[in-house]
C-alpha cells in the first residue's frame, strides 16, 4: 500500500510551467501595450476513477520494472563490469627505466625514485630511517637527508655510515610516488 501511495504522489505532482518576463515589461515601463483579449479554454474533466487508474498502472509498471531488474541482478553487474574494463585506458608504463639498478638491485641506493624496502639491505635503515626518508623529498643531494625534521642523532649516524651507497637521481613520477607503498609485500 505505501508503495502505491508513493507512486501516486510522484506521478499525480503537479507542475508548474515557467514563463520569464519580457525585458522592460515591468509595471514601470512606458511603453504602449496592445490590449488582447483571450478566449477561456475548455478542458474535458476526467473522472477520478480514471486517474486512479493511471496512477495504479503507473506504479505497477514500476514495480514490474523493479522486479525485472532485481531478478537480472548478476547479468546487469557482468554486463557494467566488462563495459567498465572496455573502457579502461591502457597504462603508459615506463618499460626502460636506464636507473633501475638503483632501484634496490645492487649495493646503491637511490633516495629520490627507490622504495624503502630497498633499504632493507643496511642494517638499521628500516624501517624508521627508510620511513623518514621515503616521506621527504625530492632532494638535490645525499646530504639533504640530514636536514628531514625529526632526524635524531643516532639516525644521522646510521646515515652515514651508509652514505657512500646513497646516490641521488632526479626524482621520476614513475617511482617517486610508489617510494611508501608499490604494493609488493613478501
Amino acid at each position: 500500500m505505501a508503495r502505491v501511495l508513493l507512486a501516486a504522489a510522484l506521478l499525480a505532482a503537479p507542475v508548474a510551467a515557467y514563463v520569464s518576463p519580457t525585458p522592460g515589461a515591468g509595471p514601470e515601463s512606458a511603453r504602449p501595450t496592445a490590449q488582447v483579449q483571450l478566449e477561456p479554454l475548455e478542458f474535458e474533466e476526467q473522472s477520478q476513477s480514471q486517474s486512479v487508474f493511471g496512477v495504479v498502472s503507473a506504479g505497477f509498471g514500476v514495480g514490474a520494472l523493479l522486479g525485472w531488474l532485481n531478478s537480472r541482478k548478476q547479468q546487469i553487474a557482468s554486463v557494467a563490469a566488462a563495459s567498465t574494463i572496455a573502457m579502461v585506458p591502457a597504462a603508459n608504463a615506463m618499460v626502460e627505466y636506464e636507473n633501475i639498478q638503483f632501484l634496490g638491485g645492487s649495493d646503491k641506493v637511490d633516495i629520490n625514485n627507490a622504495n624503502i624496502q630497498a633499504y632493507r639491505q643496511f642494517p638499521g635503515m628500516f624501517p624508521t630511517i627508510a620511513g623518514l626518508i621515503g616521506t621527504h623529498g625530492p632532494y638535490k643531494a645525499v646530504s639533504d637527508i640530514y636536514s628531514i625534521p625529526g632526524m635524531e642523532e643516532k639516525f644521522k649516524n646510521t646515515v652515514k655510515k651508509y652514505e657512500a651507497n646513497l646516490v641521488c637521481l632526479p626524482a621520476n613520477p614513475a617511482y617517486f610516488i610508489d617510494r611508501i607503498n608499490n604494493g609488493m609485500y613478501r
